[in-house]
């Protein structure tokens, strides 16, 4: 039998292995974190009789105190549509005056439309409501339609352009490139670019007035600043929905785009629609 060979320095037996001069002490764990180490074995198989733990074939086994966390999620979740039913239950049944006029129901109106506008709204007007370029910004005063309460759900209820809804927000400017000339409609849109800036050549704005009149006051107004009856919009305050510049005015006016937006009421329903007009009125241009 091999002589134990003790350190000089630390007086501590070595486990009998070298590498490169270097020896290992043979310092056992302490007691403590012995017991420690074995009651965690003990409390493991304790864990897999009494919870759900080993993958079978088919299924799992189910312990015997006979918990399933799917079950526990599952009666979570009918309790929250429980609790939830009260407020959706006064929010289809009461009008969008009513509904505000309640401190607690607006609360729970501005969440679940935050929710629903998340999910089938942003991916057009942006996550924030911003918009972007042919999909208006919600957060400002600019409507095409109006920005009360009754206008906003009316307009996220039918729709805009949507031809399966008979009650459709509907609204067409003309192709004015089958009207006008080509000098004609840069001559209008050096009048409406004059509204809040400064267009190319001055010179076409008094014409293009003249024309503006005679072709698009009808709509836009007199003042160019809109008119919700036709979903027209405002000219005259900067805020551009389908162009950037004189040059895409002009484009517009000879072929417009026109945007289509679903008919919100046969997708979701008319409670999460009340929900949706609640959270959009509560963005900030809310009327």
């Amino acid at each position: 039998m091999s002589q134990k060979h003790i350190d000089e320095i630390s007086g501590v037996e070595t486990t009998g292995h070298e590498w490169d001069g270097i020896r290992e002490l043979n310092n056992p764990m302490p007691r403590w974190w012995v017991w420690t180490f074995y009651a965690t074995i003990v409390w493991a198989i304790g864990y897999t009789i009494a919870y759900p733990a080993w993958p079978l074939l088919k299924e799992n086994t189910k312990g015997m105190l006979g918990f399933s966390s799917r079950a526990q999620v599952a009666a979570e979740l009918t309790d929250a549509k429980a609790a939830q039913a009260v407020y959706l239950d006064k929010i289809a049944a009461l009008p969008l005056n009513e509904i505000v006029a309640d401190k607690d129901l607006v609360q729970f109106a501005v969440a679940g439309g935050a929710a629903a506008f998340k999910v089938n709204c942003s991916p057009c007007h942006g996550s924030g409501a911003q918009g972007g370029m042919g999909y208006p910004n919600l957060n400002d005063d600019d409507w095409l339609w109006g920005g009360d309460l009754e206008s906003i759900n009316t307009t996220l209820a039918h729709g805009i352009r949507y031809e399966s809804d008979a009650d459709t927000r509907v609204s067409e400017m003309p192709a004015f490139g089958d009207i006008l000339d080509a000098d004609q409609i840069k001559q209008v849109a050096a009048y409406v670019v004059s509204l809040t800036g400064t267009p190319a050549d001055a010179s076409m704005v008094e014409p293009g007035k003249t024309i503006f009149a005679e072709n698009c006051a009808s709509c836009h107004g007199e003042d160019a600043k809109g008119g919700r009856d036709f979903g027209a919009p405002n000219l005259a305050d900067a805020i551009w929905l389908k162009v950037n510049g004189e040059a895409e005015i002009a484009q517009q006016v000879t072929l417009p785009k026109h945007g289509v937006m679903p008919a919100w009421n046969a997708r979701l329903g008319e409670t999460t629609v009340k929900q949706l007009a609640i959270y959009v009125h509560s963005l900030g241009g809310g009327e």
